[in-house]
Formats: structure tokens, sequence, C-alpha cells
């Protein structure tokens, strides 16, 4: 049984100060009373500290037959450089639904990359007075689940060109000996991959002896073809210096040299199966599944097939575990997974989402940038491998944004706003609310209702917010709209939001996908450029349509689309703002994460590999060798 939810009071000041300031003047509660709070039993936490656990995933077994409380999805319009205050509005409303107005809340949020963290956003804990904390170890190692993401995909890239390698100087009978390497008795056995690959290759002999010299050499020479390689090394840090590299210099590699590249982390794989994934069963399976290429008689090769997929989960055994938080106000948070929505799908675990709906009354997640991003890989790819269904979508707008949308100046990280943004400007302002009305139109697409937060900035004017509200409902179709103030106040701030999503919540949900997965490749990339984008249609390029050739060839049309692009524009073109007219989108490259369970094409120039800007954010960031604290965060 759960105890009485006690709110933290907030210690507001005038001015607001610095997030990281207001982080570290935070009363916080021992981790175990959140947990206490929430229900969870003593052994169901394994603490990392006084204010942060990892949750077993065996709580879901113990409250397999409560039934689910309302889901909510926070989205957005486009957003500016700067980001718009989704994951601030995400806390703020969850603050206001658990300590103003005494409903069982969780919310669910990604764990943010190094990449942006050091780089220019900065981190990812919301702001003002609505925040996860301790913000310091939510933005930083947390529990170390990117790390072992990291290791996990660098063992596999190591695996792929020692197998190459070694195949090269090896016959096939010295490749038998040395897979199934004979122990004092003589007796050779097959490890479990074996096994697994002998299934898949038809094989049905469980004794290495009894295998045919042909069986053999199909068993254990898988002949890669490094041309066909599609998996890079990953780093959680933005460095542009490693989006191409040559790997095999070394004295006695030479003659394995060849191209490849790094990507961050955030977009690796691995980190979309531990944000899809259901179980350590699950897991386990889909590492096998993952495809690092094809043979040179064009069949697939998996992770499996690398003799690799079982170490990848031993090293991911803790990570699947979502990682225990709170807000400012004390309401409870799971941290888990991390994955980009320009470049993966940009949700965070269904485990968590799974757990947090046992727990809660509502649970309110966030899915990365706009509506045409992460809310529709939420839908199409999340939804489906989840069995969940959403109830409201929340979609954040702002002043400052919707000005950019109507032609205003160009907004730049670092730089001070033009004062097109800080001062009214009704014709601005109504030339760029079409974007919101857009994303508005996307959501409702799949039936789901829209409630519209407009995040309130110190210099926008009662009238510039009226408008959005106005066309928000009139012209959009939302549900309603509200002006919101949770930076500034916390959950007080957002509590008439609050009552919006929660009368929402109650009308019966029209839920629908976009597309059947029965559909083909490029049927399901068209859909999604004609009726999320905007766009007249779809240019594929050689080596796009090659791939969509091999990848239908073997079975992987069958999967849903996970579109790269960038985050800046309803189009695949930064520059193009608004509700772009007259384009088309270009597809340079498909890839397949065959484990992760989507196909994504890459639109434009959209690169894996985050660069720094001229001043990163690391600048500020040092330690207090006095007290300790951290210091220049955000």
């Amino acid at each position: 049984m759960s105890v009485k939810f006690t709110p933290t009071r907030l210690k507001r000041r005038l001015p607001v100060p610095s997030d990281i300031d207001i982080a570290q003047e935070a009363e916080l509660k021992p981790i175990t009373q959140v947990a206490e709070e929430l229900g969870l039993l003593p052994e169901e936490l394994e603490l990392y500290g006084p204010h942060k656990a990892k949750v077993r995933l065996e709580v879901l077994d113990r409250l397999h037959n409560v039934p689910d409380g309302k889901y909510i999805d926070v989205t957005a319009i486009t957003p500016t450089p700067l980001g718009e205050g989704k994951t601030t509005t995400t806390i703020g409303l969850s603050q206001a639904l658990g300590a103003l107005l005494g409903k069982r809340v969780f919310t669910c949020i990604r764990q943010p990359s190094q990449g942006p963290t050091f780089g220019i956003k900065g981190g990812a804990a919301g702001g003002g007075y609505s925040q996860v904390v301790p913000m310091e170890d939510f933005n930083l190692h947390l529990t170390g689940d990117i790390h072992a993401i990291t290791a996990a995909n660098n063992l596999v890239a190591a695996a792929i060109d020692v197998r190459m390698f070694h195949e090269s100087e090896a016959t096939d009978e010295q490749l038998f000996d040395r897979f199934c390497p004979a122990d004092k008795t003589g007796k050779r056995r097959f490890a479990k991959s074996m096994l697994l690959r002998a299934q898949k290759l038809g094989i049905h002999k469980t004794e290495p002896n009894d295998l045919t010299p042909e069986e053999r050499r199909r068993m254990f020479r898988l002949d890669i073809d490094p041309a066909s390689i599609t998996w890079r090394r990953v780093i959680d840090t933005s460095d542009r210096m490693l989006r191409g590299v040559t790997v095999g210099k070394g004295e006695e590699e030479k003659g394995f040299t060849r191209e490849t590249g790094f990507d961050i982390t955030v977009a690796s794989e691995i980190m979309a199966i531990l944000a899809l994934t259901t179980d350590l069963k699950d897991m386990r399976e889909r590492f096998g599944r993952v495809v690092i290429g094809v043979s040179r008689s064009g069949e697939a090769i998996t992770c499996e097939d690398l003799g690799v997929a079982g170490a990848m989960t031993v090293l991911m055994r803790d990570a699947i575990k979502p990682n225990l938080m709170q807000t400012l106000e004390g309401t409870p948070v799971f941290v888990h997974a991390g994955p980009f929505a320009n470049i993966a799908h940009g949700n965070s675990s269904i485990i968590a989402d799974r757990i947090a709906l046992k727990l809660a009354d509502y649970v309110i997640t966030e899915s990365g940038f706009g509506a045409d991003m992460g809310m529709e890989k939420f839908f199409n790819i999340k939804c489906r491998t989840s069995g969940l269904i959403p109830n409201v979508v929340v979609l954040v707008a702002t002043v400052r944004a919707l000005k950019m949308h109507g032609g205003g100046p160009k907004v730049v990280a670092g730089k001070p706003l033009d004062a097109a943004y800080t001062n009214e400007n009704l014709e601005l302002l109504s030339a760029g609310l079409a974007n919101m009305v857009h994303h508005i139109r996307i959501a409702r697409k799949f039936g789901v209702p829209v409630v519209v937060a407009v995040n309130r900035f110190a210099t926008d004017t009662p009238a510039e917010l009226e408008l959005i509200r106005k066309a928000a409902v009139e012209e959009g179709g939302a549900e309603d709209a509200l002006v919101c103030e949770h930076w500034e106040k916390g959950g007080e701030g957002a509590v008439e939001l609050a009552k919006a999503v929660m009368a929402a919540a109650e009308k019966p949900s029209q839920f629908q996908f976009l597309y059947p997965l029965s559909a083909s490749i490029k049927e399901k990339i068209e859909t999604i450029a004609r009726e999320v984008y905007g766009a007249d249609g779809v240019d594929y390029s050689p080596a796009a349509e090659a791939r969509i050739e091999e990848y239908t060839r073997l079975g992987f049309d069958a999967l849903p689309i996970c579109m790269a692009k960038t985050h800046l524009s309803l189009s695949h073109d930064a520059t193009l703002k608004g509700v772009p007219k007259g384009f088309r989108i270009p597809i340079r490259d498909i890839r397949a994460s065959v484990g992760a369970g989507f196909v994504y094409p890459l639109l434009g120039k959209m690169a894996t590999m985050p660069g720094l800007p001229t001043r990163p954010a690391f600048y500020d960031v040092d330690l207090d060798l006095e007290t300790g604290r951290v210091l220049g965060l955000f």
C-alpha cells in the first residue's frame, strides 16, 4: 500500500534564479519516500545514493491486474534553436496535477545526452521552478545507462572487424576448431548463439561433430561484405571530426582498412531497443535480430550470427531498469532511455510508461521536438510496440517561435533576441500561427484530443497570448488552449492546463495509426511526407532505391518508418519556416534497425553525429572545489 503523498514546498524567489541555483536550493525527499508514496516495495528498489534509484521490472508482475491510468503525451510546434520549454511544461503539468490538485501522477521522460548538455542546448531537466532533481545527476551520468549503451555498441563494432580479420586467414576447419574447441575429453559444444544460427540456416543438428564440411562453412564463415556494413561506433559527445574515420590502419591490420564513422550514443540502435523493449527476454531477442550488414551472398548478418548478442544483454541488464527521481515539488519521475527525435524515435521507454501507468492516475510523457517528429514516432512506432493508447496530446507553443514562423529574424542560440521577439507584434505573430494549427491537425489525424499549452515568457503581451489561444481552438480545433507560467510559479502556473488535460482525458479515444504495416516502404515514407510534413512528393537517391530493394528482399518492409530529419522545419530544410509549400522530400539513404523494429530514412543532409558550436556550454561548467557544487549547468 502507498502512503499519502506529501508535496515539497517550493522556495520561490523573484527574479527567478538560474536553474542550477534553484535545483541546489531545493529540499529533496529521500527517494525511498518517493517510492513508498507510489506504493513500491523496498525489494523493488535498487538505490543509487539518497535521491535516485532503479526500479526492478518484477513490479509489473505484482501489479499485473491493476488498471492503467490516463496516458498523456507532451509535444510542441516546430521550435526555435532555443527550445520552447516542452520538458518544463511536462514537469509543470505533473507538479500541478500532483502537488496542487492531489492526483496520483507520474512523469516519464528521457535521459539527456552529454552532446547537447555540453554543446549548445544545455541539459533537459526542465527549467525555473519546474525541474527534475538532482539536476546535476539528471544531466550527467545518472546511473550509467548511456555508458552501458556505448560499451555494448562498440563491442559489436569490434566484433564485426575482428570477425572479418580472422576469417581471412583461417580455413573452414580452423574456424570450426576455434568456434567449437574440444574440451579435455574431446567433447565439442555449441554456444547458444551458434545453435540459433544453425536454426536460422535450417541446420537441425545439436552436436558440432555431426556437421558436414559444407555445414561447417555455412555456420562459421560469415563472409561479411565490408561495403554493406551499416553499424558504426558511438560516443556520447558531439564530435564532428568523428563523422568519418578510417579503421584498420595498424601494422597488423593492413589490408583491412575501411571507411566508417561514429554516431552519437543516443542514435545507437541499442538506445532505440532500450526504449522499445518490453522485458529482458525481449531485449535479448532484439539484440540477436540486429542487422549489421550482409554477406557477399546477400544474407543478412545479425548480432546473433556474430555471437555477441548475449554479451550485449549482460552489459545492458541493469540499464533496462528505469531510474526513479522527483520534481521540485516532490512528484515522481521516471528517467529512462534517451533516443534523439531527429535521428531516432525520440521517446522514453515503454517499460517506464508501463510501470508508471500501474502506479498513477495520470502518466505524463514527452516526445522529442515537434508533433511532426517525436509525436508521430510515438504514435506510429512506440504505441504499436507497447499496445498503449494515448488519451491526450498537449502541444506546447510560444510567442517567439510563432513569430519566427511568421518571418521573424533568425534566432541563434547564444545571441540576444531581436526586438521583434520582445516587443508586441501581432502582425508577425498572426503570420506564424499556421505552424501551430498544422501541428494540432497532425495530432488530430491520429484521433487524439489536443490541448495547447502556451508557454508564457516575460515579454509576451496579453494580446499576443490571446491571439494564440483563439487560433488554437477556432482554427486548429484544439479542445482548449491555456497560458502557462510554470517556469516562474511551478505547478501553480499550470493548474488551469492540468484541469483542461483532465477534462480532455475523459473523452473517448478514437486513436488510429497513420499507415498499415502491410504498406510498402515507399508507401509508408510517402504517407508521412504528405500527411505530416505537407510535402508534394518524395525523391529517392540511387543508394536509397538500392536499400529499399534490398530491405524488401530481406523482409524488413513490414517494419514502421522512423524518419531522420531536421527538427527546425516541417520539411527537410531547416531554413523553411512556417508551413512550407511546394517542396519534395529527398531521401539520401535508408538504414534498418531491425532489432529496434523500424526502418529509418535519412532526409537531406541529416547527420547522426552533431557538432559543437564555437563556444560550447562546457566553457561554463566547473566544480567549486571548496563546496563540491557543480557550477554552470543549465
